[in-house]
């Protein structure tokens, strides 16, 4: 069966509990669990709806701890690359494409979901994006938001690999969550976006803090030098906070 996102608004529980490989982040690095993450209102949710959540936020934050390991060079143009589960070629790419892949990793085609999205509901997405300027160079600097963007139709090519483009498919999935300058808001799996400068949209992956070196929640993010783990949650202004939660929820039927 295809599996999707399924996102929800409102009061929901998870538990981040991924174990870190020696070295992936800040040393000394031990092979740990991620502490419980309790989000409101626990008991609104069935047991196996709180464990399927709780398992995909584990392999997503798996995931975008992984991809620390890869040497990528950055690559802002579009290529041709196959429909469905296509992707750049691995060694090059941008921020969105680590969204990309992390979803990928995971079980989920952004591709897919952003194309299909965009064919049905092509006038809420922004069009553009081939010329870009900002440092993670993923994204259009049109400043109209979406309005008066050059492109016309669909490309499976790109459209899933801008900034922008990921933001409102997030959007649309009602995956939004109060954007804060509270640290403890922005919680392991979660997808931030940023303002770089200058209407230079910017995404990344919330993952665990390492409890010695680090106040606060760490981001795995590509600004232009590859993916790599930062302290950057609060680096730039944050423009959309987002909560993925993975395949559809089957009933709790117990």
């Amino acid at each position: 069966m295809e599996q999707t996102f399924d996102f929800s608004i409102g009061c929901v529980g998870f538990v981040a509990a991924v174990e870190l490989r020696r070295g992936e982040l800040s040393p000394p690095s031990a092979r740990r669990a991620f502490p419980a993450v309790d989000l409101r209102c626990t008991d609104r949710l069935g047991a196996s709806t709180r464990i399927t959540r709780q398992r995909f936020t584990a392999q997503l934050v798996a995931a975008a701890v992984e991809r620390a390991n890869h040497v990528v060079r950055s690559l802002r143009d579009s290529v041709h690359i196959d429909y469905p589960n296509g992707d750049a070629p691995a060694s090059a790419g941008v921020c969105a494409d680590e969204i990309i892949r992390v979803g990928r990793a995971v079980g989920v085609d952004l591709q897919k979901e952003i194309h299909e999205n965009m064919v049905r509901r092509s006038a809420e997405y922004p069009r553009g994006g081939d010329q870009c300027s900002c440092p993670c160079a993923s994204c259009s600097t049109s400043a109209e938001y979406p309005r008066k963007w050059s492109m016309t139709h669909t490309d499976t090519n790109i459209d899933h690999r801008r900034a922008p483009k990921l933001m409102v498919s997030f959007e649309r999935k009602e995956a939004g969550l109060p954007v804060t300058a509270n640290a403890h808001d922005h919680l392991p799996g979660a997808i931030a976006s940023w303002d770089l400068a200058g209407n230079a949209p910017h995404n990344g992956v919330v993952i665990e803090r390492h409890p010695l070196w680090n106040s606060r929640n760490l981001v795995l993010h590509n600004v232009g030098e590859g993916p790599k783990i930062e302290d950057a949650l609060f680096r730039c202004r944050i423009t959309g906070h987002y909560r993925p939660y993975g395949p559809p929820l089957e009933p709790d039927n117990s």
